[in-house]
């Protein structure tokens, strides 16, 4: 889903909650394909016949597959969250993130904020 209408729908904190969560989750099936690898490697025999073997073999790419994905969407998701966390910071007031969403240019893929304290208007970039 887009970020400037999920912002404008839930607001920056359930936003960045919610990022966090899912950048978390991505997180838990890293750790679940790393232990289908392990489990992989545990099985694997070379006295078993050869379609067992293939079998195995499949899974345990599978699952680095998987890692790696998993891997590179935690990493992602939490970087992504932190920039613009790292930018919900007035300017002026130095109040966290309360501020309301203004306009938002996908192009640029820019937010136009205002905080709600001291009414400064500034751009965030996603």
């Amino acid at each position: 889903m887009k970020v400037a209408q999920t912002i404008q729908r839930l607001g920056f904190r359930k936003w960045y909650e919610r990022e966090l969560i899912q950048s978390h989750l991505h997180l838990v099936l890293l750790l679940f394909s790393a232990l289908g690898l392990l489990g992989s490697a545990e099985a694997y025999e070379r006295s078993a016949p050869v379609p067992e073997q293939l079998w195995i073999g499949l899974c345990a790419a599978a699952s680095a597959l998987i890692g790696v994905w998993a891997l590179r969407r935690y990493l992602y998701l939490l970087m992504h969250a932190e920039q613009v966390a790292n930018q919900a910071n007035c300017p002026d007031c130095q109040t966290y993130a309360r501020w309301t969403l203004e306009e938002h240019d996908e192009a640029q893929q820019r937010l136009q904020v205002r905080c709600r304290q001291c009414g400064h208007r500034w751009p965030i970039d996603y």
